[in-house]
């Protein structure tokens, strides 16, 4: 299996290793409250940009396009072209929606 990228991005994860370009804080509360920069939290969901090839016996779910959930603190954060990303391991997503 090759792995996949799409040509914005010139990186290419290796072995179980997802590329994730994170979704945009929140600006407002549910209830319209304009929320600070300093209290905005880290986003846990984002859109797979890359893929690894997989491991020998363990092949990736995930696939570019992919919108995803992650843990809090998953993953590193990596900036390509002037733009942020986290690579992590596919084992530190949580689900796909």
């Amino acid at each position: 299996m090759e792995a996949v990228t799409e040509s914005k991005v010139n990186v290419r994860p290796l072995a179980d290793r997802v590329l994730v370009e994170p979704a945009p804080a929140e600006e407002k509360t549910a209830f319209g409250i304009i929320i600070p920069d300093t209290a905005k939290e880290k986003p846990q969901r984002g859109t797979i940009v890359a893929v690894g090839t997989g491991k020998k016996d363990e092949p990736l779910t995930v696939q570019v396009g992919d919108t995803v959930l992650y843990g809090k603190y998953a993953g590193t954060e990596i900036t390509v072209e002037g733009k942020e990303y986290l690579i992590m391991r596919e084992s530190d997503i949580f689900a796909i929606i």
